[in-house]
């Protein structure tokens, strides 16, 4: 057993968190780099903070973007309509970085991790499943009308007690005229039920302080990378600190990090493992894996078999994935791992 399965708690967040809007930003420029020219290199963070937007970076292509305007466009069709200064800084890669990639280096130094287990159809944990299904079902019954009163802000948060599920927390941005008594009673019946058998046992908290009227930059910062936990394993598993959203796949904290789950959930599909846990480290420039180190849930190693069947060089990987295309801002939100149609995700025959 690699995590306490039968008690931890796990959290997601809704498209309009403004850690996410920013994520979403990011990931929208690499899309509109790699779309142009596959061989951009992009690096790009944003910050947000009551009406104000930055987008800052190094990036290295091609490509004709226009960055203020897919920050607009996106944070337009996420739910708002409140008005952004944006100021855009961006340069280029530092030759002193590109000399090592140009010869299939890494584009960093770094731990990257991968899980996998067979508790769940998506291999992941159920907890993780639930809470991106719960903060996912928040923007889908919004965007769709459902309940006229949501906002696009928002988070949600499962614990598991015993192997089963304890206390759901749902935290919502809403219309100022609805009662928070609505609230409760409206999730539950068209979110929450729907996705769990019976919630009659279940704790439900709706917006424990009384109120959640304003979100978004109104309310609060955003900043790319801030919510690696909820991109990835939910804090369940050991994280190596580096961010997806915002960069070309020459670097390895996003790149190798799919590489490990594409491996690890490969291992528990072919019966090799219930669970799997992947580590792989490099060096800023350098192609070869300063380690790979594979285990099961009983601490098998697996560390040889990986090392014979797969192959961690950062352009390998980026051939194998399929990683020059414009793939990324659909990552952004409610996870990079257990959704269809991600190249990571797919399953050997």
């Amino acid at each position: 057993m690699l995590y306490k399965k039968d008690f931890y708690t796990v959290e997601s967040v809704t498209s309009g968190h403004p850690d996410k809007v920013c994520d979403q930003v990011s990931d929208a420029i690499v899309d509109a780099c790699l779309s142009e020219d596959p061989l951009s290199r992009v690096a790009v963070n944003a910050f947000g903070s009551h009406g104000l937007f930055v987008v800052g970076g190094e990036v290295t292509t091609k490509a004709r973007v226009d960055y203020e305007n897919i920050a607009r466009k996106v944070y337009k069709d996420i739910g708002y309509d409140s008005d952004l200064k944006v100021i855009v800084h961006v340069a280029e890669q530092s030759p002193d970085i590109s000399q090592g990639v140009d010869a299939g280096g890494a584009g960093d130094q770094g731990i990257m991790y991968g899980y996998a287990t067979d508790e769940t159809s998506e291999f992941l944990p159920k907890g993780i499943v639930l809470a991106h299904a719960l903060a996912r079902g928040l923007e889908d019954v919004r965007k769709s009308g459902e309940i006229e009163w949501l906002q696009p802000d928002g988070k949600s948060q499962v614990t598991i007690v015993d192997g089963k599920i304890k206390t759901i927390l749902i935290s919502c941005q809403h219309s100022d005229y609805v009662t928070q008594e609505e609230i409760q009673s409206v999730l539950i019946q068209k979110l929450i039920s729907k996705l769990v058998e019976d919630a009659s046992n279940i704790e439900i908290l709706v917006n424990p302080t009384g109120k959640f009227v304003q979100g978004g930059f109104d309310a609060d910062t955003g900043l790319t990378g801030r919510k690696i936990m909820v991109d990835t394993y939910g804090g369940l598993i050991t994280h190596g600190g580096g961010a997806f959203s915002g960069k070309d796949p020459t670097k390895v904290d996003r790149s190798a990090a799919y590489m490990a789950r594409f491996v690890a959930k490969n291992l528990v599909a072919q019966g090799l493992a219930k669970e799997c846990f992947i580590s792989v480290a490099y060096a800023i420039g350098r192609a070869e894996p300063l380690m790979i180190y594979a285990i099961n849930e009983k601490n098998d190693n697996f560390s040889g078999y990986v090392k014979s069947h797969y192959d961690f060089r950062p352009s390998a990987i980026i051939e194998r994935l399929g990683l020059r295309k414009p793939i990324f801002q659909n990552t952004a939100t409610y996870g990079h791992f257990g959704k269809d149609g991600l190249p990571w995700e797919a399953i050997i025959q």
